[in-house]
């Protein structure tokens, strides 16, 4: 290997780690500049307060009914304990594991690709998504759900399905939405014991697949809730004079608040629109008085990077393709599984709640599997490259290069909405692409 060869590969090995570094010191960036809470902070802050107080959410002197596992309020709670109930405090823990999602969507992207080259693409893409950078910059619980999400992926691509279980748990204590993860991790685990074991021998993998996706994660759940069990003072906690029946009670009413959620929004968007991001969140805006213009802006607005979300839309159908091929052919690429599979549990779900209100935000997600389906495509194309000669190889990661560059330019655009900076109207209004986005 020439030297030139051996500092290229050396710098894609280290570059992970460096982007990741970057992105932690872009997340903490004026963390705190907006000092009142942004979007759905004023739930889950306050939330993280009565933990910290009380150890259970509640509303003055009586109990509060919450509609979200205390894990993503508790992380919320370390912040706030290290670095004061302040902006900093609200939003560091987000940010911090919005930047060590980075280096976990790398380790995956070694597992499936063995390459370094495509290894830091994977990392460079997820530091380059507006969504991903909002979300670790604001206090909600969408991103540790995302982390929690992620990190039980790279163990399940491992096969250390109890590790997967115990991630999948915290998820779940997260936001419930993980549960469609549970559950179809759950069954290719299953599956991939079927498929290697008959009669007797299918026993034991079996328990253990049922331990790991089923137990496991309803210990961590309910553990999650030990605050709710110790204090009298959680919502409905004297219910029946069983704390099993008054638990099991307080879960029929969440089910039954989050079935029955359909109050109009502003920012409501079908999940149709979002991989395109036909209907950003808006987490924020305000009209400040200064900013050397008549009129000024300051919003904080939940956009993936456009052509990032735009290429990755036609990455998942390139991907769709070749899971039904694989279907025929019966050989399982174990890239398309995990993208499928992601997209499937964070994506699909949402289709069967239309008359819910729900939002574009939601998808951060699934989004770690679309930038591996981005990934998953420059490895085709590359290979296809390298199968004509080395030279089209060179060329193919010069032309993966310059559309990299032309993402984080597109990026690089955007953040004045990433970070909720102050601008001009007229410079504000020139980034609001569609009407939809207004």
């Amino acid at each position: 290997m020439s030297i030139f060869a051996y500092s290229v590969l050396m710098a894609a090995f280290l570059a992970p780690i460096l982007i990741a570094l970057a992105s932690f010191a872009l997340r903490l960036s004026n963390l705190a500049s907006i000092k009142s809470m942004i979007f759905d902070e004023v739930y889950y802050v306050d939330g993280a307060r009565d933990l910290l107080k009380y150890g259970v959410e509640v509303s003055g002197n009586k109990p509060e009914f919450v509609v979200h596992p205390p894990v993503g309020k508790w992380l919320i709670a370390s912040g706030i304990k290290v670095f004061g109930d302040n902006p900093l405090g609200w939003r560091f823990a987000t940010a911090l594991l919005g930047s060590l999602a980075i280096l976990v969507i790398a380790l995956i992207a070694h597992r499936l690709f063995y390459s370094p080259i495509l290894t830091a693409l994977a990392a460079g893409l997820m530091a380059v998504d507006g969504l991903a950078l909002v979300h670790s910059r604001t206090a909600l619980l969408d991103n540790f759900l995302a982390f929690f999400i992620l990190v039980a992926t790279y163990f399940f691509i491992s096969r250390k399905y109890w590790w997967t279980g115990l991630f999948l748990g915290l998820a779940l204590a997260t936001k419930w939405s993980a549960l469609y993860f549970i559950v179809l991790f759950g069954l290719i685990a299953l599956y991939r014991a079927f498929a290697h074991h008959t009669g007797r021998e299918l026993i034991r993998p079996t328990l253990a697949r049922i331990g790991a996706f089923g137990l496991l994660p309803l210990a961590v759940y309910v553990t999650s809730w030990w605050g709710w069990f110790a204090s009298s003072r959680g919502w409905d906690r004297s219910h029946s004079s069983n704390p099993i029946s008054s638990f099991i009670y307080y879960h029929k009413e969440m089910l039954n608040f989050h079935t029955n959620l359909s109050e109009k929004h502003p920012y409501q968007a079908n999940p149709w629109s979002w991989l395109v991001m036909g209907r950003p969140t808006s987490f924020y805006y305000e009209t400040p008085k200064s900013c050397g213009a008549k009129s000024c802006s300051q919003e904080i607005l939940a956009l993936g990077t456009p052509f990032l979300w735009w290429a990755g839309t036609i990455a998942i159908a390139v991907v769709i393709g070749f899971w039904f091929r694989s279907l025929l052919h019966r050989t399982f690429d174990p890239a398309v599984t995990i993208i499928m599979a992601g997209m499937a549990a964070g994506y699909l779900p949402w289709f069967f709640f239309q008359k819910r209100t729900v939002f574009s935000f939601y998808a951060i997600v699934f989004e770690p599997f679309l930038i591996l389906a981005l990934v998953y495509c420059a490895k085709l194309f590359l290979t296809a490259q390298r199968r004509k000669s080395e030279r089209a190889y060179l060329l193919g990661e010069i032309g993966l290069l310059v559309l990299f560059i032309m993402l984080v330019i597109n990026f690089i655009y955007f953040m004045p909405l990433y970070l909720g900076q102050v601008t001009t109207y007229e410079a504000w209004h020139a980034h609001m692409w569609f009407a939809s986005w207004i």
